[in-house]
């Protein structure tokens, strides 16, 4: 049996990974252009697909039956090919969303839900939000309800945003300023790739329930396998694949004073992971081709903070990583957004008297001590947890790690 994802562009997807926990069969990614598609869904070689953006409506007039719910949203992300040869197409996006909502334990039933977006995925959350009760008002460009009327809308309850705003490569992009709806109990964003969009940042700062678009794309997924193989799957394993996925594509990030321990331990975790390790210094150097006494020489400390801050945008992009950061990372509070986008932080501490200073031109220039007070409550608003590194190198790594399986 052989089956994929059928798209324009797919180098981000988690799909392969997905299914390949879900049935014994073949997924691949199938990128085709607009001219591409006819012919491909005539004589492609393929037993089912799903589809995503921009073919979700395209590929209906090339079908020659569509299920009820897909029929409904007029838009397709699920075909399969029946024993005839003909093809059926079915939107399981639909689960997928409502499990995304249950999930999250937000309850629409009687509030105000904004739908930012009208495009095929808008249509599944419309459907979704209104079987379940809610008041549903779409936000556009240009419709009754835009993004310059929003203020008659500070009475939401819940915001979803169906458009790809914030979408890696476009990582720090917003859609709206949650500072205009004062009554929001939280916010789901379709967008999974980065795990926290800004959109989703501002929502955890504000204490609201918050979730990306991975549980929805798991849920949709296993929906799709069982039309793929004609065969009934329990939805307990949406967690139990949505934990994986996250774990295996979350950054794990370490902050902490110079010396105490980023880089070993980065380096031993690597050897337990699957993630790979980098050095956030070697990277600063790398890309300065100069080490970093000569950065603070040349330019001093300013110089080395925004070449860091660059390095760290870059970094925090990437998913599946183990990042040692530079003591001072968190002097700038720009810093925080690239890192926990797609990273949960630990704080390694160590005491003050076993740090070294030797190569690291701030820890010679003064004392440790002022240091570590001064920057003692930035690493604590940075981070997610805080691991005591006084011990050996391999209780340090098992502390992380049990966090890791208990919370990831």
């Amino acid at each position: 049996m052989r089956c994929g994802l059928l798209g324009e562009k797919l180098g981000h997807s988690y799909s392969p990974q997905i299914h390949s926990m879900l049935g014994n069969y073949k997924y691949e990614l199938f990128e085709k252009q607009p001219k591409e598609l006819e012919d491909f869904l005539k004589y492609g070689e393929f037993s089912g697909i799903n589809v995503t953006i921009p073919y979700k409506k395209t590929v209906i007039s090339y079908l020659d039956d569509l299920s009820p719910v897909a029929r409904r949203l007029g838009a397709v992300n699920t075909i399969v090919r029946r024993p005839d040869g003909t093809l059926i197409g079915h939107n399981t996006d639909y689960f997928g969303f409502r499990s995304m909502v249950e999930e999250s334990g937000l309850r629409p039933a009687g509030k105000k839900v904004l739908v930012l977006g009208t495009g095929g995925a808008s249509a599944t959350v419309q459907a979704v939000m209104a079987e379940l009760g809610a008041i549903v008002v779409v936000i556009s460009r240009s419709g009754e309800d835009n993004y310059d009327n929003l203020l008659r809308h500070t009475d939401a309850a819940i915001l979803v945003n169906a458009t790809p705003v914030g979408m890696y490569p476009n990582n720090g992009d917003s859609p709206v300023n949650l500072d205009q709806f004062p009554q929001l109990d939280g916010v789901l964003d379709l967008i999974y790739n980065p795990t926290r969009t800004r959109l989703l940042l501002d929502a955890e700062q504000r204490g609201l329930i918050a979730r990306n678009g991975l549980w929805m794309l798991v849920a949709q997924a296993k929906e799709s396998a069982e039309w793929f193989t004609g065969t009934p799957i329990d939805d307990e394993i949406i967690e139990k694949i949505h934990r994986k996925i996250r774990f295996s594509t979350e950054n794990i990030i370490l902050i902490g004073m110079p010396g105490c321990g980023k880089s070993a331990i980065g380096r031993a975790l690597s050897q337990q992971l699957p993630h790979r390790f980098v050095d956030a210094d070697a990277e600063i150097i790398a890309t300065a081709s100069k080490s970093i006494p000569e950065i603070f020489a040349e330019g001093g400390e300013p110089a080395f903070r925004e070449i860091e801050s660059n390095v760290l945008k870059t970094l925090g992009k990437c998913s599946g990583q183990i990042i040692a950061t530079g003591g001072g990372c968190v002097t700038r509070s720009e810093n925080y957004e690239p890192l926990h986008q797609n990273g949960t932080i630990f704080w390694l501490q160590r005491p003050i008297d076993d740090l070294p200073t030797e190569g690291r031109p701030l820890s010679q220039s003064g004392s440790l001590q002022e240091m570590y007070t001064k920057r003692s409550p930035l690493y604590a608003h940075f981070s997610d947890y805080v691991v005591q590194n006084d011990g050996s190198l391999s209780d340090t790594v098992h502390k992380i790690l049990n966090i890791l399986e208990k919370e990831l």
